[in-house]
């Protein structure tokens, strides 16, 4: 049954036309099961002579996955766009928040890559734009909600472009933000990033929907390789998400709304892809998950560690230690409740784990943190911190920091600083509190005045700028590695870098070739509040050493004893 012009009339200007997918009325989401057979994954689709698209000729095991999302007597709606094959459309993703996001993106794209599509660096080009947001601050949302405005337009200009919405606020609002803007064509939540293809090819139909449901299937972990097509915009660097979800329900955080409850990926699966991105040059990971390190923690206290496949974060760590061609380590965010002995001892002991770890603080007063339901006191957090130097003397530690919590008086805010002075935070990232909906601190009737807020930010950033560039002079003369990113914001022939502590290290290529990706060995020459130069040592050559060299001089490959 083929649907009548005025309904594709109708479908371009983003409207729900009839008939079309079955829909639950309550929930507004797709009913059909769309990847009942795993064989089925990443098959593309191309266009027929009438323009419907269809699985490709000789495709084994049934239809597409896309397929799965109609019911086969639904309509076929004549697409007469002026790319009517999945092989050249285009796809343009705009990425907001965390880390966790940044990685969800590059799954996204990736997938897409395999559906046949390309990717598009500007917007007028594209034929699907993707944005991928993020909840943690008020801000977030409202850019979303701006953006999607601005993109009516660029959908409207020619027919056939999509549009798509995914991330926490996706998994948050699901379809009311179909509701609110009718020329958004489907939302997708953080566990369902492998129907993305699916939902576009349904889109393509005239299909509008929201998937946004919460699922515990590791399958959601199994996702194809980078395909030949990819370009990693951290060359040299690759995320590898090792968890997922939170089950401490902090009073100020929305990720066990956005992101669920914890699930670990067995250590086969993460190792495999591991050895992977280091066969493909990839020489630091970092490690991924909302609460890293509690990596495998239900499973070993069940008993069942052997069962789900899952070890203690520590010997994850060891193991992929273990892999060559991986130089750096890195892991985030871990929390402080979980750091053991072993994954301590870990960084006194492995070879390429970095001599940093990112430990969120979010505030220096312990009753601030009761409220904050943050399950730990100062006093242990300081010892975390003492039992990490004793392990790693030269060791980098980062923070983030919440101000002007409701209830925060000025002593608790007071202490916060003093912590900060004391244990020398490298840097942090630093915010007002910003309720977010559903939370617990959402209730509180005790907000701290918004101009004091500010006042509180502002006098904590000047203190965190105050620390950074007290740590950073003190490591002028010392020589260091740097993996190299690309192309300073300086200009000219300014690149720029991290080192192992996760410093950017700006500079000068001279007349060296570059590419991002090599392994550097330069003196650090000047600091500044916010980055530290580098100058390459007089006996240097242009090519990348083959391991870390550290600022106590000793390589990567040399062992360290954690009593160092």
């Amino acid at each position: 049954m083929r649907c009548p012009p005025e309904q594709v009339k109708h479908f371009l200007k983003g409207e729900r036309i009839s008939p079309g997918p079955r829909i639950d009325p309550a929930r507004g989401r797709f009913e059909a099961s769309l990847f009942a057979q795993n064989q089925l994954k990443n098959q593309a689709f191309i266009g027929n002579s009438r323009g419907v698209l269809e699985p490709p000729l000789g495709a084994r095991g049934g239809p597409s996955p896309a397929a799965l999302l109609v019911d086969s007597a639904a309509s076929e709606v004549p697409l007469s766009f002026e790319r009517s094959s999945m092989s050249t459309r285009r796809f343009h993703l705009r990425t907001h928040g965390c880390q966790m996001n940044s990685h969800d993106s590059e799954k996204v794209a990736n997938l897409l890559l395999h559906e046949g599509y390309l990717e598009s660096a500007r917007l007028e080009s594209a034929d699907l734009v993707i944005l991928n947001t993020c909840s943690i601050r008020e801000k977030a949302e409202h850019k979303l909600y701006s953006e999607l405005g601005a993109l009516r337009e660029w959908k409207l200009a020619a027919s056939g472009r999509l549009l798509g919405v995914g991330g926490c606020v996706a998994q948050q609002e699901g379809d009311a933000l179909l509701r609110r803007f009718a020329h958004l064509d489907f939302v997708f939540g953080t566990h369902n990033l492998r129907l993305v293809p699916a939902m576009a090819a349904a889109a393509l139909r005239g299909q509008r929907g929201a998937r946004v449901e919460e699922s515990r299937d590791l399958a959601r972990f199994d996702l194809p390789a980078r395909h030949p097509a990819f370009e990693s915009a951290t060359p040299g660097r690759a995320f590898l998400t090792v968890m997922e979800g939170c089950d401490l329900f902090c009073s100020f955080c929305i990720v066990p709304t956005t992101r669920g409850r914890e699930i670990s990926r067995p250590a086969a699966s993460i190792l495999e892809e591991a050895r992977r991105l280091a066969d493909s040059g990839v020489r630091e990971l970092t490690l991924l998950g909302q609460t890293v390190n509690a990596y495998g923690r239900h499973d070993l206290r069940r008993g069942v560690g052997a069962q789900a496949g899952t070890v203690a974060f520590a010997e994850l760590l060891s193991r992929i230690d273990a892999i060559p061609g991986i130089e750096r380590i890195r892991y985030t965010s871990p929390h402080p409740s979980f750091f053991d002995a072993d994954l301590i001892a870990a960084h006194g002991e492995l070879r390429a784990l970095c001599p940093h770890v990112h430990l969120p603080l979010q505030s220096g007063s312990d009753r601030v943190l009761a409220d904050m339901r943050r399950r730990y006191r100062v006093s242990e957090y300081r010892a975390v911190v003492a039992a990490l130097r004793r392990a790693r003397p030269d060791l980098a530690i980062t923070t983030d920091l919440i101000v002007a919590f409701p209830g925060e008086s000025e002593a608790d805010f007071c202490d916060t600083l003093a912590l900060m002075r004391e244990l020398g935070f490298a840097d942090s990232y630093s915010f007002k509190y910003s309720p977010r909906p559903g939370t617990a601190a959402a209730r509180r009737s005790d907000p701290v005045d918004p101009v004091e807020a500010q006042r509180r930010l502002e006098s904590l950033q000047a203190l965190q700028r105050q620390l950074t560039l007290e740590a950073h002079r003190r490591r002028v003369g010392e020589r260091t590695q740097v993996l190299a990113i690309g192309p300073s914001r300086r200009g000219g022939r300014q690149w720029s870098g991290r080192d192992p502590y996760h410093r950017v290290v700006n500079f000068a290529a001279a007349d060296r070739a570059l590419a991002p990706g090599d392994l550097l060995e330069l003196t650090i020459a000047e600091a500044t509040p916010h980055s530290l130069i580098g100058e390459w040592p007089a006996s240097a050559s242009s090519t990348a050493s083959a391991s870390p060299v550290r600022i106590d001089g000793r390589r990567a490959d040399e062992p360290r004893s954690a009593g160092a």
